[in-house]
């Protein structure tokens, strides 16, 4: 089961085209959906989650706990909002395209994609284009 939780004045529209288009990705990576929570906050929130459980004092779009099980995929998904803002004015797309990156990169980490090394980075960005395509074949 995939869920949105929010600790700040924002919510994503549509929902369940969201669940629909996760589950979708788990499956297509041969995975089982297990228990999926995404936490929307702000920066001062992820950073005290950074600086409480990965001792890093850094600003981040993401930080995921991986709770999988075998193939059973399962985790706690924490998105900063004004981060996904930012980065989607860095990098000239829009929120909404940059927050579908955010929210499927932290699955496939759970899928066991890595973005440590160069050439792991190079197959994240790859998968993730990949599964923002089915996103729009869904609609």
């Amino acid at each position: 089961m995939i869920s949105f939780n929010y600790e700040l004045d924002f919510e994503i529209q549509n929902e369940q085209l969201y669940f629909d288009w996760i589950s979708n990705v788990i499956a297509s990576e041969n995975k089982t959906e297990g228990e999926i929570n995404y936490i929307f906050c702000d920066d001062d929130y992820l950073i005290e989650i950074n600086r409480q459980y990965l001792d890093h004092d850094t600003l981040t779009d993401i930080i995921s706990f991986d709770y999988s099980v075998g193939n059973t995929i399962s985790g706690d998904i924490y998105i900063s909002v004004e981060r996904v803002k930012d980065n989607a004015i860095d990098f000239n797309v829009s929120f909404e395209e940059e927050l579908k990156r955010v929210l499927v990169h932290g699955v496939l980490h759970y899928c066991g994609y890595k973005d440590k090394s160069e050439a792991d980075e190079v197959l994240m960005r790859s998968k993730e284009d990949e599964k923002i395509k089915l996103f729009h074949v869904e609609q």
